[in-house]
C-alpha cells in the first residue's frame, strides 16, 4: 500500500467545543478537555475566546488564581492582555507574541485587559501537562516577542512550539509537541506535513476550511482530531482563515484535572485546593484591581468538608 493510502487510513474525528465562562463576563469555546478526547499529546486544555467587542466595558478580568503541574500558553490574535504573577512579572502580550508560564509546584497569576484597551479581543489559551520529571519544578515565566514565520504565496505559518519545516520555536516545553498558527490569506490549497508519531488537533479560530476533500467544512467552535499515522493534511480554506494546529506524542501518564490544577491523584487536588483557599503555598499577585478567585471544592469533596 502506498504512502498516500496509508495517510488516508488515519482517522479524523470532529469535536464540538462547549461554552464556558472566562473571568467575570466573557464566554469562550472550550475544545479541550472534551468528553470524547481529553488530551492531544501533552496539550490538555484549549480555549478559544472572542472575537468580542470590549470597547464599552472592562474587557478581560480573571482575578488571581493558582496552577500546579502545567504550563499556560497564551496566543492573542487581536487586542492585548496584561499578565501579573506571584513571581513579580507584569507583562503585556500582543498579537504575534507568546506568554508561557510554567507552574511546576505552584504559582498564581491574573489576566486582564489594560486600561485603556483596544475595542476587540480574540485569542487562544492552552495548557500543557508537565511530565512527572518536571511537574514539581520551580515556577517560571517567559515572554516570547518573536517567533519563526514561514511565508508562502497564499499563507503564513507561525511556529509557536516545536520544530516544523526546518524551523524551531524558542518556546521551552518538556514533551515532544507542535503548535502552528496557519493564516490562509487566499482561497488556495494548503498541504501541511505531519509527524506520523504525533496525534494532532486542528481548530478554526476564524473563517472555515475543508480537510482532505471532505464536503463538510470545519467551522469556529469545532476541533478536528487526527490520530497518529498521517503524514500530511490537505486544507482548502476560505480566504482570511485562521487555524491552530497542535500535536504531540500521545501522553503516557494518567492525569487528574480539576479547576486550574493538573495532578496525578485526587489527594494532590485536595491539597492544592486547601492551600489556595487558606492563602498559603502559591504566593500573591500584586496590582490586580479586584479580588482573588476562590477555588471550588472538587466534586468528590463536596459532601466531605476539609
Amino acid at each position: 500500500m502506498n504512502d498516500r493510502n496509508d495517510n488516508v487510513l488515519a482517522p479524523l474525528q470532529r469535536l464540538e467545543a462547549h461554552g464556558a465562562a472566562l473571568g467575570e463576563s466573557m464566554i469562550i469555546r472550550r475544545a479541550l478537555p472534551h468528553r470524547q478526547r481529553r488530551m492531544i499529546g501533552a496539550w490538555c486544555f484549549l480555549d478559544h475566546f472572542g472575537p468580542v467587542l470590549v470597547a464599552n466595558n472592562d474587557g478581560l478580568r480573571v482575578g488571581p488564581h493558582p496552577h500546579i503541574g502545567l504550563q499556560t500558553f497564551t496566543w492573542p490574535l487581536e487586542g492585548e492582555i496584561l499578565h501579573r504573577d506571584s513571581l513579580g512579572y507584569v507583562q503585556p502580550i500582543r498579537p504575534g507574541q507568546v506568554n508561557l508560564m510554567t507552574a511546576g509546584r505552584g504559582i498564581s497569576h491574573s489576566e486582564e485587559s489594560p486600561q485603556p484597551h483596544q475595542p476587540r479581543l480574540h485569542g487562544l489559551q492552552l495548557w500543557i501537562a508537565l511530565p512527572e520529571s518536571q511537574r514539581f519544578c520551580e515556577p517560571t515565566f517567559e515572554h516570547y516577542p518573536e517567533l519563526p514565520v514561514i511565508e508562502h504565496a497564499h499563507d503564513r505559518l507561525t511556529l509557536l512550539v516545536g520544530e516544523y519545516l526546518g524551523q524551531r520555536a524558542p518556546t521551552r516545553v518538556f514533551s515532544p509537541l507542535l503548535a502552528l498558527d496557519v493564516h490562509a490569506r487566499a482561497e488556495a490549497e494548503i498541504e501541511l506535513p505531519l509527524a506520523r508519531s504525533f496525534e494532532h488537533g486542528l481548530l478554526v479560530a476564524q473563517g472555515s476550511t475543508r480537510i482532505d476533500g471532505e464536503r463538510e467544512a470545519l467551522e469556529p467552535g469545532q476541533l478536528a482530531y487526527i490520530a497518529p499515522g498521517r503524514d500530511r493534511l490537505v486544507l482548502r480554506p476560505q480566504a482570511d482563515t485562521r487555524l491552530l494546529l497542535i500535536g504531540g506524542e500521545p501522553f503516557k501518564e494518567e492525569i487528574v484535572m480539576w479547576w486550574n490544577f493538573v495532578a496525578r491523584s485526587r489527594g494532590e487536588i485536595d491539597q492544592a485546593t486547601f492551600d489556595w483557599n487558606a492563602e498559603r503555598a502559591f504566593g500573591s499577585v500584586s496590582g490586580y484591581p479586584g479580588p482573588r478567585l476562590q477555588a471550588p471544592l472538587p466534586p468528590w469533596k463536596i459532601s466531605e468538608p476539609f
